[in-house]
């Protein structure tokens, strides 16, 4: 298995790197060897050769230098989509995959386009918050943190309907979006440790069957902890 982690250098706000750790350790517990490539801006990337593409979270500012390198790549990277490839962008980093951000002056930047929503960054308040989301294909809901300046607009299909928290725009009931196996979604904490099961949803996209997590004791420990803490705030 070959995983590659795009912009780990710019995109690494709130561990998120744990993400990449937390899934080629479940790889690794399931017999297959696993290495992990870490790319930044400028680097000859051949997305054929991987069987999954990460990127994390950033600043706005690191952000919009990471979509200014993902311009060159955008074709190769639609053409490893199609053919089945799996990707997870977390945090802002799937922002770059709408059609536009405008940023708190006011100026639009050309997204990448493959998606038809686009972002609106704002300096009044940073949103932040806890967060639980149902998801249609996993059989538990997801935990996690959110803490974004930005709004998206136009996501007809969000992966995650929000159970609490923060959704795609102030409130909208969905969060994240999803297309084939590439899935995105502002959650951090990273997501993969928090939700192991999600880890593991992965995985099995990844090796074509089932997966054994039992590596995973102490995520599925600690998800059980959050989950039951956060769910005492949920309102009846």
């Amino acid at each position: 298995m070959k995983i590659l982690h795009l912009y780990y250098d710019l995109m690494n706000l709130y561990g998120d790197y744990a993400n990449v750790t937390v899934l080629k350790k479940l790889l690794e517990n399931n017999g297959h060897q696993v290495s992990v490539t870490k790319a930044r801006p400028g680097d000859p990337v051949d997305f054929g050769e991987y069987d999954f593409v990460y990127i994390g979270s950033g600043t706005e500012r690191n952000m919009r230098i990471a979509l200014a390198d993902f311009e060159r790549l955008k074709d190769e990277f639609v053409e490893y989509l199609g053919a089945g490839g799996a990707a997870l962008l977390t945090g802002n980093s799937f922002e770059m995959l709408g059609r536009s951000i405008t940023d708190r002056d006011g100026v639009e930047h050309k997204g990448l386009g493959l998606f038809g929503f686009t972002v609106t960054e704002q300096d009044k308040e940073r949103l932040v918050g806890d967060s639980v989301y149902d998801c249609a294909f996993l059989d538990s809901p997801l935990v996690g943190f959110v803490n974004k300046c930005s709004e998206i607009h136009g996501v007809d299909e969000p992966m995650f309907t929000v159970r609490m928290g923060l959704g795609n725009s102030g409130g909208d009931k969905g969060e994240g979006i999803r297309m084939n196996d590439l899935f995105c979604t502002h959650l951090t904490g990273p997501v993969l440790v928090k939700n192991p099961h999600f880890a593991c949803y992965i995985a099995s996209l990844l090796t074509g069957g089932p997966v054994d997590d039992s590596c995973l004791m102490y995520e599925k420990k600690g998800y059980a902890v959050t989950l039951g803490e956060l769910e005492k705030r949920i309102p009846e």
